[in-house]
């Protein structure tokens, strides 16, 4: 199973912003998609989730500005990122619980992709 971001890049504070993640593979289903996020430092930081069954849920940090969404048929979930901060800088990180037909629900992450809110 592969998992892959796209959509980051250079954006002023205010701007909006979309990321976009697929996962590809022998996939059964995916219970769990889940975007993180990692400024400078050792630290990843929850950003928002979404279950199999559309509940989401989001960090404080991005509540009413950030908006996490999925596509089932095509194992995809976004972030559409609006009111961006210079707060909001960091690497993105996709996570994905992925069921395949032979092993048990496991962890899956994508590579990153850079958001960076600047003048």
């Amino acid at each position: 199973v592969q998992v892959v971001e796209s959509g980051g890049g250079l954006v002023r504070p205010g701007g909006s912003l979309r990321l976009s993640c697929a996962a590809s593979g022998d996939i059964s289903s995916i219970l769990t998609m889940a975007w993180y996020r990692q400024a400078p430092g050792p630290q990843r930081e929850f950003v928002a989730n979404i279950t199999s069954r559309g509940r989401t849920k989001y960090a404080d940090t991005v509540n009413g500005r950030f908006a996490i969404s999925r596509d089932n048929a095509k194992n995809t979930v976004s972030l559409q990122m609006n009111s961006l901060r210079r707060e909001d800088t960091a690497v993105y990180y996709c996570y994905m619980l992925v069921e395949t037909p032979t092993i048990a629900p496991r962890d899956f992450w994508g590579q990153g992709t850079q958001v960076t809110v600047a003048s």
